[in-house]
């Protein structure tokens, strides 16, 4: 395997390695792009040109992205259709992200792939995990979803949250660490339904 299909599996990999070069060079780009897609006014569809250029995937003509916006690698996002990004996002995506149909985001949500090794000689080396977020959870205002976990399907995180383990569908996790603090049943749904007419 070449280094960027060693750190997408895992593998550690050191920025002393020879081939570290490509993911500079990749990290460059990114930062290009994220430079034009923030420093300047864009309308929706210039928005979905430049993060399809960032992600190298056309993204679908209902995602909705507002800047700014930010990501280390960008070419290994993924979203679905129906998503939501607001702004002030961060996205460390070396280990992948994935953001299947009808997702929301709330801003600066972090989304957090690669972790370094424990020992100090090997700090600068890293790893990475990717994170999967199921069809329309919520990521609340402030959230930081760490490397490996994956969001259930219908589940929202809720502000400043800090997720280190996979959350089950069709709950809401709080806290440091965050742990389930309910269930959202048939019932639950249609009460926020009722309470949210009108809401912001």
């Amino acid at each position: 395997m070449n280094i960027l299909e060693r750190d997408r599996s895992g593998e550690p990999v050191s920025p002393l390695e020879p081939e570290y070069a490509i993911i500079r060079v990749i990290l460059k780009e990114t930062s290009r792009i994220l430079f034009a897609l923030n420093s300047s006014f864009h309308d929706d569809a210039e928005i979905r040109r430049l993060f399809s250029t960032l992600t190298g995937v056309e993204v679908d003509e209902t995602f909705i992205l507002r800047p700014p916006f930010y990501a280390d690698f960008g070419r290994n996002i993924r979203v679905g259709k129906n998503v939501f990004i607001n702004h002030n996002c961060t996205f460390m995506d070396r280990g992948g992200i994935t953001l299947e149909d009808d997702v929301l985001i709330a801003p600066k949500v972090n989304l957090v792939t690669l972790n370094h090794l424990i020992h100090p000689s090997e700090r600068r080396t890293t790893v990475c995990a990717p994170i999967t977020i199921k069809r329309n959870a919520w990521i609340g205002l402030g959230a930081t979803i760490m490397p490996g976990v994956t969001i259930g399907e219908n589940a929202i995180v809720a502000a400043s949250a800090l997720v280190t383990r996979d959350v089950p569908p069709n709950t809401v996790v709080a806290g440091i660490p965050a742990t389930v603090t309910r269930h959202i049943d048939d019932s639950a749904i249609t009460k926020s339904f009722t309470h949210s007419k009108g809401a912001v």
